[in-house]
């Protein structure tokens, strides 16, 4: 064979092999919500892929990646991609499906072009038409979703899905406090027809649904606590959250969404910005940075600005979206196969740097995972020092290669969490930063896994399917018994003042602490004399243990610590199983009849009540005076008082809670949200309350309740 044939024949396998990698890279990110590669690595491999197709137009396959957007859709698929010599490979893609509609989008819902440099930019406004207005916007880091408005009223709401057809999500839409339900009518919005300028038969308008930081830093600390896998960025997070089955549980975790773009016939406007400005008197989100730019100038200023500001916002972006401003120059310029000639998308660069992996350390959580931790040269990164990274698992390190000593880049995810992205290759010299220098020729030994517990060392067992090592010494590991504690007495569980981190390691170090059930054991005179602690911190403390007897059978179920049964869980599985008795003798197919309760979590309750240390500990609370089952009240909604409502709390309060009044607020049939908008029935106030919620419900009107006065409401 001579060379140009070898040539050939290697780019032809090299398509062959870039489609199944950029085909299951598809699936990770818009199904699984696991992305195994950074955007900018799958726009590389995607544009090496068109450039291979277009040397070998003989290879074309109308299901390569580069003729189509990715999927988000959650039917079962299997995607087979045999078709003789010209595409001889394949990917089963298998998943459960989650039940939604499928519906056909009324215009395809396409993907936008990238670029990575102001070249490309500017390339790309100089085939436009002279003097043509460029719209700038941000562009959101999260999911776009189609909402669908006929006669004023929401009827669908879709996700991108293949394009062609996408799920209708429309119930989970309806949690969002940011999205109106009805549009132009003044009994919902306070916005007269006349204001809303005619607001059409039917209208689709497009947005991005997003998880602030806040609320996405929120929902990783509870995942962690639980131990369960934590989302890897925001857009992650809003993307498995629009997907739940569970409506509430949806509303609970906060996402916000803004409009982007508007579709119909008989529109009013012809130009892009004032349909935002029309959709913005509908009552929809429309980001403030939105800015129309005339010439390149000012767009790469934009750029420049946005490029540094963009971290202190509360949501996360990771670019700039550039969009013809005129309605009819877009139509002339059309689309391609994958997306639109008018407009194109900037990506920022993610921020990184090199530096040394001087050590990986493991810690052990209180369901027995054991998690490697990067221990780094200390390194800036967004204005911050980084020292310390998670490596995940095994796998992760495995597929990075990574060993002790290597020099490894670290970027932040969304600016905020820091993370191990790859390794440099040893290389002969140094690399010179500032005052340190790195020698690039050490190379640590062959990385291995423990195989023995770091804190207790029993011998380390893995679960079939799951990525993560785990000690299952559960009575006598010291990380295990302390993290239950720990979880036992947290704020959502039992809520027990004066027992943090620290008093608990105290405790337990004086072997006054063995175990959940030993804090209702604890005395007076016991607390007292340890160091740091006193009189009044011990009745602090004591008078906190009371006060957890009264917390509700949910609660406790949660406190437990049962392995994947989080606080939603906990509150459905109380709901249907009013009592530990009953629960435990529960049978698999009782508990997975339950919403969100799969079989795992199912095993997990059958096995902790099978265990007879678990038992005694059960017996110890319950003689302690630990509630183990639902009051009357509990299990039947007081009211419907609140019926249709939706409600806000914040700041501090002097009777209950915040959770204690959420919680109030569903048994009255209200719906408790975390922003303030037009929709928000009242807001339920207490001390410090939020200064920006403040301003805004006194802009928009919206009635500020004191405790005094909510208590009052829902008690006549």
């Amino acid at each position: 064979m001579d060379l140009f044939s070898q040539i050939e024949n290697n780019e032809r396998e090299e398509i062959l092999a870039l489609r199944k990698e950029l085909v299951e890279a598809n699936h990770k990110y818009y199904v699984e919500n696991a992305p195994t590669l950074s955007d900018y690595e799958f726009d590389q491999k995607l544009r090496r892929l068109q450039d291979l197709e277009a040397l070998h137009p003989d290879m074309f396959d109308p299901k390569s990646p580069t003729q189509h957007v990715g999927s988000d859709l959650n039917a079962p698929e299997s995607v087979s991609l045999e078709d003789g010599a010209k595409s001889a490979y394949s990917l089963e893609v298998k998943g459960k499906g989650k039940g939604f509609e499928q519906v056909a989008h009324k215009y395809p819902m396409l993907s936008l072009s990238n670029s990575y440099s102001r070249e490309e930019i500017a390339d790309w406004i100089s085939k436009l038409p002279a003097d043509v207005e460029i719209v700038c916007e941000l562009k959101f880091d999260g999911l776009s979703i189609s909402l669908w408005y006929e006669n004023g009223k929401l009827t669908k709401a879709l996700t991108r899905g293949d394009g062609v057809k996408g799920d209708n999500v429309v119930e989970n839409i309806k949690t969002i406090a940011a999205i109106p339900q009805h549009i132009g009518a003044v009994s919902d919005r306070g916005i007269s027809r006349r204001e809303a300028r005619g607001v059409p038969t039917f209208v689709e308008l497009r947005g991005e649904v997003l998880l602030p930081w806040a609320a996405f830093e929120r929902l990783n600390k509870e995942r962690e606590e639980q131990e369960e896998a934590l989302f890897a960025n925001p857009r992650n997070a809003a993307s498995g959250t629009l997907k739940l089955q569970d409506s509430q549980e949806v509303a609970r975790r906060g996402l916000d969404c803004y409009l982007y773009y508007m579709l119909g016939e008989n529109l009013p406007a012809n130009t892009h910005y004032e349909r935002l400005e029309i959709a913005k008197q509908w009552g929809f989100n429309i980001s403030d940075a939105v800015k129309v730019c005339h010439g390149l100038d000012e767009v790469m200023e934009y750029i420049a600005y946005w490029d540094v500001e963009r971290k202190n916002l509360p949501v996360a972006t990771d670019g700039i979206v550039l969009k013809v401003n005129d309605l009819a120059t877009q139509e002339e310029l059309g689309y391609t196969a994958k997306s639109p000639r008018w407009a194109i998308a900037y990506k920022f660069p993610a921020e990184k740097q090199l530096t040394r992996l001087n050590a990986i350390t493991y810690q052990v959580g209180r369901t027995g995972v054991v998690t490697p931790v990067a221990n780094l040269e200390p390194v800036q990164l967004s204005g911050t020092t980084v020292q310390r990274a998670t490596l995940h698992n095994e796998d992760f390190i495995r597929q990075l290669e990574i060993r002790e000593g290597d020099m490894v880049w670290v970027e932040k995810g969304g600016e905020i969490i820091p993370k191990v992205v790859g390794r440099e290759a040893p290389l002969s010299g140094s690399l010179e930063d500032g005052a340190s220098a790195y020698s690039l020729e050490v190379k640590g030994e062959e990385y291995t896994f423990p195989t023995n517990c770091p804190e207790c060392g029993a011998k380390l067992v893995r679960v079939e399917g799951e990525a993560a090592w785990r000690c299952p010494n559960e009575a006598s590991c010291p990380p295990q018994i302390k993290g239950k504690m720990e979880h036992f007495v947290s704020r959502k569980a039992m809520n027990i003042d004066g027992l943090g981190s620290e008093t608990i390691d105290l405790l337990y170090s004086q072997r006054l602490l063995k175990n959940i059930a030993d804090i209702y054991a604890l005395r007076q005179e016991n607390i007292a004399c340890q160091e740091r602690l006193g009189e009044k911190s011990a009745q602090n403390i004591l008078a906190g243990i009371e006060a957890s007897k009264q917390v509700p059978w949910a609660r406790v179920l949660f406190a437990l610590g049962i392995r994947m049964v989080g606080e939603t869980t906990a509150k459905k599985i109380a709901k249907r199983f009013p009592s530990i008795d009953q629960l435990q003798w529960a049978t698999e197919e009782q508990l997975t009849s339950i919403d969100d309760v799969g079989e795992q979590i199912a095993k997990n309750v059958i096995a902790y009540f099978n265990d007879l240390g678990n038992l005694e500990i059960i017996s110890r609370l319950r003689e302690a005076g630990v509630q183990m089952e639902s009051t009357e009240e509990e299990q039947i909604p007081q009211s419907n008082l609140l019926e249709g409502k939706s409600i806000v709390v914040s700041g501090v309060f002097a009777k209950h809670s915040r959770d204690e009044y959420k919680a109030m607020i569903e048994a009255h049939g209200g719906k408790n949200v975390g922003s303030v908008s037009k929709k928000t029935s009242f807001i339920l106030a207490g001390e410090n309350m939020g200064p920006e919620k403040r301003k805004k419900a006194e802009n928009l009107g919206v009635e500020i309740l004191t405790e005094e006065e909510f208590l009052k409401l829902i008690n006549n």
